[in-house]
């Protein structure tokens, strides 16, 4: 009887299988893994196919073989098995307690010593370093990142920001830093060089929308004269918005601190980024919440506002689904800035000198148009 049980356990567990490789199908795919900044689609969908392929082998494997698997079951070998399951139980806690003393941070600033450096902030989550200059080698050559006082790249530490000056500010993450560029190849300097204009970067690296707001809200009013305020948005990072393992805007952007996940469950949505339905449509309402109050803070300053949104390579359906209903249906300004798949950093993924040169001139004839 035992083993009866056990046989028709093994094979409800193969058809589960089974059934859960037939529902994981494309579509389920694209709702619930993200456009992502480091994989291609294309990527996406082979690890998809290997994998779906994998459990319905399992399964299959598990409904043909679980009468035959039974009878060779010794109520010895069962008893020997309990042993093993307390084991793995045993296991799973202790890595969790492992890991509660193993400091982890946010999903987007794992690597404490990465340049330009970051430090932690009460509000926004982290700022850069201010007043210092780092140093990264990307693709075989090594750039400079300076920092002035105020936490914003600069050209140089002799040259920090005036806020009394007329400028054009710049606000997003590392494609907006400039990430693996020196400073004359950054989108904003090109931009102030082409309307010969001063540029504010305050970009900061894996910032989300909601910190790229929370930003712009503190440091705008420090500036007289703002003429435009360009901000970055991409679907390939609209996951960032749901994170809330940092301090994160809620509904109607109600600010909210950082939530402490279990630390398995951490790592566990890292290596496997499943969003849910409802999660997807809470982030969507905050993206375009904190968009819309990023386009009003700016008008109130008496500034133009800029969404700026690189497409590299073709446009997949649902970042284009998310662009429509964050962007189109919100009637926000913006540019879609459609740049060659293949102009990026080596090894890196983010825009290299082409591709921010077509940004910038994309924003410059944007803001120069009567």
């Amino acid at each position: 009887m035992k083993r009866m049980g056990i046989a028709v356990g093994l094979a409800v567990i193969g058809v589960v299988l089974v059934a859960a490789a037939i529902a994981a199908n494309q579509h389920w795919l694209d709702r619930h893994f993200l456009p992502s900044f480091f994989l291609t689609h294309h990527r996406y969908v082979q690890i998809q196919t290997f994998v779906r392929f994998g459990i319905a082998t399992i399964g299959v494997c598990l409904a043909l073989v679980a009468r035959s698997f039974s009878r060779l079951l010794k109520a010895r070998a069962v008893r020997r098995a309990l042993p093993v399951v307390i084991a793995a139980i045993l296991a799973v806690i202790a890595s969790e307690l492992v890991l509660s003393h193993w400091h982890v941070g946010p999903a987007e600033w794992l690597l404490t010593e990465d340049e330009p450096r970051r430090l932690p902030d009460p509000r926004l989550g982290w700022t850069l370093a201010p007043a210092r200059i780092g140093h990264k080698t990307i693709g075989g050559r090594t750039v400079e990142y300076a920092i002035d006082p105020s936490g914003y790249r600069v050209r140089d530490l002799n040259e920090p920001v005036v806020p009394e000056r007329p400028a054009i500010i710049f606000a997003g993450e590392s494609m907006m830093f400039g990430e693996g560029l020196n400073w004359a190849e950054s989108v904003p300097a090109q931009v102030g060089a082409i309307i010969g204009v001063s540029s504010v970067n305050m970009a900061v690296h894996g910032f989300g929308t909601d910190q790229i707001y929370l930003r712009l809200q503190k440091e705008l009013p420090r500036f007289r004269r703002p003429v435009a305020v360009v901000f970055l948005f991409s679907t390939t990072l609209f996951g960032r918005n749901l994170d809330d393992d940092r301090p994160h805007l809620g509904q109607d952007l109600a600010w909210l601190p950082a939530v402490q996940h279990s630390r398995l469950k951490a790592l566990a949505t890292v290596l496997v980024p499943y969003r849910s339905d409802a999660t997807v449509e809470r982030g969507i309402t905050m993206t375009r919440e904190a968009l819309r109050a990023t386009v009003e803070l700016t008008r109130s300053r008496g500034a133009i506002p800029l969404i700026i949104v690189p497409q590299f390579g073709e446009e997949e359906e649902m970042s284009r689904m998310l662009r429509h209903r964050i962007l189109d249906e919100t009637a926000l300004p913006y540019v879609l800035v459609e740049i060659d798949e293949a102009w990026r950093l080596p090894w890196n993924q983010h825009p290299d000198a082409r591709a921010s040169r077509v940004i910038a001139n994309a924003i410059a004839a944007r803001l120069q148009a009567p």
